[in-house]
């Protein structure tokens, strides 16, 4: 009975899917499927966040047991367990220097930790400073190279004392502290180039940071949602095609500028799609409960959400944000965290210039790229050439469990 439960539903699946969605070889195109590739079972309490090594099959799992875990995606292997936070570890992050990747880590202990991969994953770094539970913790991309995908030694972390703050992971000094949200700042996204800061607060608000200004100030607020925000990101250059006609644009901006398009998820159930005028430009309605994260497909047509209805789904904006793929039954209790594997670099050379190629296409398009044909060909040669996609998702859950999608 199982398994003809199982067969029609892959039956349906099939019936109901685009020709495109079909060629889970093309990359561009691949989405999850059940049943996952590993469920990871070590952490005795909920999963909080999770993040995959820049380079190496390593995945960072954190969790309310105060501990970080490093587990092998490749062979679903448990290599290490991390002790050195007190309490909840609220969120995990690899970056820094290419060459001289960290691990950081924050918790509701009100400190920042830093661990050195290369070290046994040795605590090299605490960064006190926070006057309440730190949220989230993010490396700041630098811009170098294709996409943006150069990480630098800063880091930017939010916190329930209602402020965002800019580190120098080499120094452990607090650079900035950037104040503006009224309550429990839960989420922070920095944008591909490392200029720009997306952070979402317990008071409704999102609020968008200048911070190569001399003194960061809020560029704009994003104001809609009906409830605490949970989530956020940064749509890629990729997306722009698709997103674009949803914006009512005629062409694509250019993939240079890296504050476009925005996500964000929120505990009032929806997903709402902004522009760099901070305009909601869609909601996306499907999911039961609290929206709890949120990832864009590297190939820019699809974003992906995981929620507290145990669902992880897909929305494909070539089809106006419909969802298009749900997977319901591989977490027992809420979904609280979703990552996409990196992509892995190519010739830095060769992505300049399939970068300046993209641009020119874009820019050479006329009204008919609001079609998203012109654009759609930019869009994959674009992503094809800059990096090559992973095909690797992550989940964490309330059933302390982690699970890996892959092609």
């Amino acid at each position: 009975m199982d398994l003809e439960a199982r067969n029609t539903a892959l039956q349906t699946e099939l019936d109901t899917s685009t020709p495109l969605s079909r060629k889970q070889q093309d990359p561009i195109n691949w989405l999850p499927r059940s049943p996952p590739l590993y469920a990871l079972q070590s952490h005795r309490e909920a999963v909080t966040s999770i993040a995959f090594h820049p380079v190496f099959s390593w995945l960072a799992s954190a969790s309310e047991d105060c501990t970080i875990k490093i587990w092998d995606w490749e062979s679903g292997d448990l290599e290490r367990t991390i002790k050195g936070h007190t309490r909840t570890v609220s969120d995990v992050d690899f970056g820094g220097p290419r060459g001289a990747t960290l691990l950081a880590s924050c918790s509701s202990d009100l400190t920042i930790k830093l661990w050195d991969p290369a070290d046994e994953f040795k605590n090299t770094r605490t960064l006190p400073g926070h006057d309440h539970s730190v949220s989230c913790v993010r490396f700041i991309p630098t811009g170098e190279g294709a996409g943006g995908s150069g990480s630098g030694n800063t880091l930017v972390s939010a916190s329930r004392d209602q402020t965002l703050k800019i580190w120098d992971a080499t120094t452990g000094y607090c650079l900035k502290t950037l104040s503006g949200h009224a309550a429990w700042v839960r989420v922070v996204a920095p944008s591909s180039d490392g200029r720009y800061l997306l952070s979402g607060s317990d008071d409704f608000i999102l609020r968008l940071w200048d911070i190569d200004a001399t003194t960061p100030e809020t560029k704009m607020t994003l104001i809609g949602h009906q409830h605490r925000i949970e989530c956020c990101a940064f749509a890629p250059p990729s997306a722009y095609p698709y997103l674009a006609p949803l914006a009512q644009l005629k062409k694509p901006p250019p993939p240079t500028s890296t504050a476009e398009f925005m996500a964000t998820g929120s505990r009032d159930k929806t997903i709402r799609l902004w522009d760099s005028r901070g305009t909601c430009i869609k909601e996306l309605t499907g999911h039961d409960s609290w929206v709890r994260g949120l990832v864009f497909h590297p190939g820019g047509k699809f974003l992906l959400s995981v929620s507290d209805d145990k669902t992880l789904r897909c929305w494909d904006f070539a089809q106006e944000g419909r969802c298009v793929r749900v997977l319901r039954d591989d977490h027992t209790h809420f979904v609280s965290c979703l990552r996409w594997a990196p992509s892995v670099l190519r010739d830095a050379t060769a992505a300049a210039a399939a970068a300046a190629a993209a641009t020119q296409a874009s820019g050479t398009q006329g009204a008919s790229s609001a079609n998203g044909a012109n654009g759609t060909a930019a869009a994959k040669k674009l992503a094809t050439a800059e990096a090559q996609i992973r095909c690797v998702i992550a989940t964490g859950s309330v059933d302390m469990s982690v699970r890996i999608f892959a092609n």
